[in-house]
């Protein structure tokens, strides 16, 4: 398969990363590239890899510290009222499915705190068209955190329960990881603020149209 490859340099490199394969997908043609977060198999969009140790502690050492902002485009069940909102519900283990990471329901293990602020870009009645901002990198935040408020991503087996639908033909959740923005500190890079951005993929894209159609 071959790397869309948005940006690089000497130190990092930002990948497309199609939906279907794991965060490592990258390496089997790029042995340099060293993973330092990750994007789950089903979910779309840019991601980051080091190119040496130095970058990678670096980079690792960001998102820890929440240097890095990301930004997600998300299709949602129901119509949510805010233009604008903040999610914030710590995360741990479900008790019944461990698999799964809950903010309500029965937990187990250790709970995270985790926040998630969100924008409503466009309605379509039974669905919203959002952009999110997770301010923490908890593993599946945003799934979890929208299932937790009864607004769970279309088509997301896991966390949609009884709410499950896949409009337009859907096979996966509908979410892209659009952007990603971070100061620049590495020697390879120009320096400065750099904001990298990955296009949406087709079958979301489809399904977007789709229901723009049905509306107009």
């Amino acid at each position: 398969m071959d790397l869309e490859i948005i940006y690089e340099d000497r130190d990092i490199a930002a990948v497309n990363k199609p939906p279907g394969v794991l965060f490592d997908w990258a390496i089997r043609s790029r042995p340099d590239f060293i993973i330092v977060h990750r994007l789950d198999k089903n979910t779309s969009g840019i991601i980051l890899f080091a190119k040496n140790e130095k970058a990678a502690d670096t980079l690792k050492g960001m998102f820890k510290k929440h240097e890095i902002k990301k930004t997600y485009r998300a299709l949602v069940i129901g119509d949510i009222k805010k233009d604008r909102g903040v999610v914030d519900l710590p995360i741990g283990r479900s008790a019944k499915t461990p698999l799964r990471r809950v903010a309500v329901g029965k937990q187990r293990g250790a709970l995270r705190d985790a926040v998630t602020e969100y924008k409503a870009l466009k309605r379509f009645g039974e669905y919203t068209y959002i952009e999110a901002y997770p301010k923490t990198g908890r593993t599946h935040q945003i799934r979890s955190h929208f299932a937790a408020i009864n607004h769970p991503l279309v088509c997301d087996a896991l966390y949609a329960g009884k709410r499950f639908v896949c409009p337009g033909g859907l096979t996966r959740h509908f979410l892209h990881a659009s952007a990603i923005e971070f100061t620049a500190p590495l020697d390879g890079s120009s320096g400065g603020r750099i904001r990298l951005e990955a296009d949406m993929p087709e079958d979301l894209v489809n399904v977007f149209e789709g229901l723009q159609k049905v509306k107009t």
